[in-house]
């Protein structure tokens, strides 16, 4: 049996007006709706910026694009999830970067290490371009709200995320664990921090809440013995790193490797 453990818009393009209409009912004296009608009103240059309204918000703006702005570190080359079959240098980066931490905080936690890290291609928002690094960088990169939960998996489960990596041929950020293929995408070996996976051995695994909760397809995660969840933001861990860290290091080391 699985337990779970706990730690501590942009605008749109148009507004819709709801009407509901309700229905007294006499014998029960509840309220039902009876109808909901819908308008759009498309958002046009007819609208005018409400001068007062601006003026209120202006300083907070302000507040926030200076906390935005700063400069955190620094990147010596655009860092692109494009650019790559099995890994990306951003996605190594990344995965990297959140195993170091999850490690961490699940040594100081709970007194165990963690094998291996897997995020998804697709949470990958934008570059890191060359140049200054900021806290806006972290935003968009990783614009959803996504916690960090590391799950116990059986080494059965870590060959399935093997499985699932090779037949979705997508390079989603991997850390702790190898990968290797023939020419022919056939899984020949897999190892974990260097050594071969026994199927009965129990690996901890660093994810997203939403890959966790099955998101992507990665269903191996409902599988897991056990739940740790940080209560940690990626995006925050994200900042974090970039706040220690004066000039990103470019990983290109392989994770998914063809003999």
């Amino acid at each position: 049996m699985a337990f779970h453990k706990k730690y501590n818009t942009p605008a749109g393009w148009f507004v819709l007006f709801l009407t509901f209409s309700s229905l007294l009912s006499c014998s029960s004296n509840k309220l039902y709706n009876s109808k909901i009608e819908g308008k759009k009103i498309s958002i046009t240059s007819d609208y005018k910026d409400d001068t007062q309204i601006e003026a209120f918000i202006a300083p907070y703006r302000n507040h926030i694009n200076k906390d935005l702005d700063s400069v955190l570190a620094y990147c010596p080359e655009t860092l692109d999830k494009s650019q790559g079959k099995w890994q990306t240098s951003i996605g190594n980066l990344l995965a990297d970067v959140t195993f170091e931490k999850a490690d961490k905080l699940l040594q100081q936690r709970e007194n165990k290490h963690l094998d291996v890290c897997l995020l998804n291609h697709g949470g990958i928002r934008a570059i890191i371009p060359k140049g200054d690094v900021t806290t806006r960088t972290a935003y968009e990169i990783m614009p959803f709200e996504n916690s960090l939960i590391v799950a116990a998996l059986k080494g059965t489960e870590i060959k399935e995320i093997a499985q699932y990596l090779i037949a979705g041929k997508k390079p989603h950020p991997l850390s702790g664990m190898q990968v290797y293929i023939d020419s022919n995408n056939n899984i020949k070996n897999i190892t974990v921090k260097g050594q071969p996976v026994v199927d009965s051995q129990t690996y901890y695994v660093a994810t997203s809440d939403y890959l966790y909760n099955g998101g992507d397809n990665m269903n191996f995660f409902k599988k897991s013995t056990a739940t740790y969840d940080m209560d940690y933001k990626l995006r925050n861990l994200l900042i974090d790193y970039f706040k220690e860290t004066d000039t990103l290091p470019v990983i290109t080391t392989q994770r998914i490797i063809t003999e």
